[in-house]
């Protein structure tokens, strides 16, 4: 985030002579036989010659700075951030020695004295373009996404070609949800360095989140053509050809075994040969960005309280800033908690490889805030499963299994297309727990006297010109009916009318839509399908989380089914509550399906009155049987890699 180290200037400027005994030549000289030892991974050797110097000018705010920058790179936080506190009090005004300090105290949570430290910093020297750019950074992390894109168009402003200003600028700005907004800061920051390649990731991420899905995967392959090697670019751009329409499952598997090639094979394993053990306790880590208030929680924590009787000790690993009551619920069910947010892939690696897990789940895949793969790939544990974020493979070798449902993928039919060997290991490879606060069901809202209204909330990233079509086609044959949609970025006007402008041009009567944008609490964006007759799945991408919330609110949901997993999770949700006629098999199919649903009002009114209570007895919220069926998944995997003789890391 800075710009420039600080050993090439440790024996210059005020702070060199501050209880200075040695010449700065002699400092200098000796800080370069330092760094050299660092570089060579002789620290010991390192901190003595610095521990030396110190000695004889224990004032020096450079080589406090220096000492700390080696704590940091050894992991030694505590000691980093001592050593930088001692340079900021030697010198106050040097915008390096507050910004490490600030930066150290973030890594370690303690933003709000990060803060205190900042604002110190601006207030001797407000012009400091670093300090505002590092202020807003340490905002963001604390969720005050407003006050933090403020700070960095103050950096910009006092520095217009700082580079790195206008890359945090335009990501702070798409972590408000301003995706539209970013992509002017993005540019900037690339005009100034076509090569910085942070702006053009982030501005690939940008164009996908406004619906300008070509662009975004064109900028992608940009990116790897440069770096082969970026990883988080080959994921992303996996997701976003998810929602491409007319691409073969042929063509996809391709692509996912290219990454399993790009990020490489599993290490040689560390540990002595398994064992089936079928009565010890096994340590059971799972990872993801979303043990927080997220979709992905309401579908784990009805498994957890089952795994501890079943013989695993739980290990949460999340890798997310965000701590909340969700958080705390499911870190009630582990005998370990570990936030790796901000974490570096060695560091993470470290940390989990500590903790000697015999299971690992992955519950992000090629989608989440943070991309660990990577890790996978290097075997962090006997047995590794991916499970519920991604709707495919993740091409990676040393993932030795994929949890799934045999509606969502036939036997034999999507087998071949996975890394992983499939596990089905319930009817629907998902347990649904309704969030806390769930409004009551509502009738639906049409009448003699009041249209049939249909409603997608699902995300705007997985809209296709083919939906589009059949949108346009179920509003000409029900009469007077509208389209209501829900979505993230529909804050943005120009996000709207782009919208708006693919809406008309695929022949959908705009006068007849409505788009909302995101409502402040879970329990407003229910209540939302209080004007909602029917629910409109997405594919060929179908929706999960948006699926259940619409079957809990009482209304019918028309999903088209597809080739593949993502294209078949509406089907295994509702053949799991008992609605198959909900599920269409071709284009007409579906547009019939929804126009039959349309004109039905009993039986939309009859399904509002009974459809909680079907979800309740079905296998989506039989919470305790699929906890039981999901552990006894784990150690049926667990018996499998150990029959097979595996060694593992």
């Amino acid at each position: 985030m800075e710009r420039g180290g600080a050993d090439e200037r440790v024996a210059r400027g005020p702070e060199a002579t501050s209880g200075m005994t040695v010449s700065p030549a002699k400092i200098q000289q000796q800080v370069q036989e330092a760094l050299a030892h660092q570089r060579a991974g002789r620290h010991v050797r390192a901190n003595a010659i610095l521990q030396q110097l110190l000695a004889l000018a224990p004032r020096h705010a450079g080589l406090h700075d220096l000492m700390g920058q080696l704590a940091a790179q050894q992991g030694r936080s505590e000691e980093a951030i001592r050593c930088f506190r001692l340079a900021v009090r030697e010198d106050e005004r040097c915008a390096n020695h507050a910004v490490r300090l600030a930066l150290a105290l973030t890594s370690a949570g303690q933003t709000a004295e990060a803060e205190r430290v900042l604002r110190r910093l601006l207030q001797l020297t407000p012009q400091s373009a670093e300090g505002w750019n590092v202020l807003g950074f340490v905002l963001k992390t604390a969720g005050r996404l407003k006050e933090a894109a403020e700070c960095h168009e103050h950096a910009v402003q006092r520095d217009p070609n700082f580079v790195e200003g206008w890359y945090h600028y335009a990501h702070t700005l798409a972590s408000a949800g301003c995706s539209l907004r970013s992509l002017a800061p993005y540019e900037r920051a690339l005009a100034l360095n076509p090569r910085h390649e942070p702006a053009r990731f982030g501005r690939a991420q940008a164009l996908h989140k406004v619906l300008r899905l070509d662009e975004a995967v064109q900028e992608y392959d940009r990116i790897l053509a440069a770096n082969p090697a970026h990883h988080e670019a080959r994921s992303c751009r996996l997701w976003a050809r998810q929602s491409v329409e007319g691409l073969s499952r042929e063509e996809r598997w391709k692509e996912h075994q290219a990454y399993g090639a790009a990020v490489g094979v599993e290490v040689k394993p560390a540990r002595e040969r398994m064992e089936p053990e079928p009565g010890r306790r096994l340590r059971l880590g799972i990872l993801s960005p979303d043990l927080r208030e997220h979709s992905c929680s309401y579908f784990l924590e009805p498994l957890l309280p089952g795994l501890g009787p079943a013989g695993f000790d739980l290990f949460l690993y999340h890798d997310h800033p965000c701590e909340d009551a969700v958080s705390a619920r499911l870190r009630s069910h582990a005998v370990g908690w570990r936030n790796l947010a901000g974490r570096s892939l060695p560091d993470a690696e470290r940390i989990l490889r500590g903790d000697r897990p015999d299971l690992m789940i992955d519950l992000a895949g090629h989608l989440g805030t943070t991309l660990r793969l990577p890790l996978f790939a290097r075997r962090l544990a006997p047995v590794q499963i991916t499970y519920l974020g991604y709707p495919d493979t993740t091409g990676v070798a040393a993932m030795d299994f994929r949890f799934t449902d045999a509606v969502a993928d036939p036997p034999g039919e999507t087998d071949r297309f996975h890394s992983e060997r499939l596990v089905r290991f319930a009817p629907t490879a998902w347990a649904y727990q309704p969030p806390a606060g769930c409004p009551d069901v509502s009738p639906p809202p049409s009448a003699p006297d009041h249209a049939v209204c249909f409603g997608c909330f699902n995300s705007p990233t997985k809209f296709t010109d083919t939906q589009f079509a059949l949108w346009a086609r179920i509003l000409e044959r029900v009469e007077g009916a509208r389209l209501l949609l829900k979505g993230r970025d529909f804050e943005e006007a120009a996000v709207r009318e782009a919208l708006r402008e693919r809406l008309r041009s695929r022949g959908v009567p705009l006068e007849r839509v409505e788009l909302l944008s995101r409502t402040a609490t879970t329990a407003e964006h229910l209540a939302t399908y209080a004007r909602v007759d029917i629910a409109l799945d997405t594919f060929p991408y179908n929706g999960t989380t948006t699926t259940c919330e619409a079957l809990w609110m009482g209304r019918p949901v028309i999903t088209r089914c597809g080739d593949r997993h993502a294209a078949r999770v509406g089907s295994s949700l509702l053949q799991a509550v008992g609605h198959p006629e909900c599920v269409a098999h071709s284009d007409d199919a579906w547009v019939e399906t929804a126009v039959q649903w349309a004109t039905d009002r009993e039986g939309r009114v009859r399904l509002a009155a009974n459809l909680r209570s079907e979800m309740a007895a079905s296998p989506l919220m039989d919470h305790r049987r699929q906890a039981e069926r999901f552990a006894l998944a784990l150690r049926e995997c667990w018996r499998l890699r150990a029959q097979e003789g595996v060694r593992a890391a």
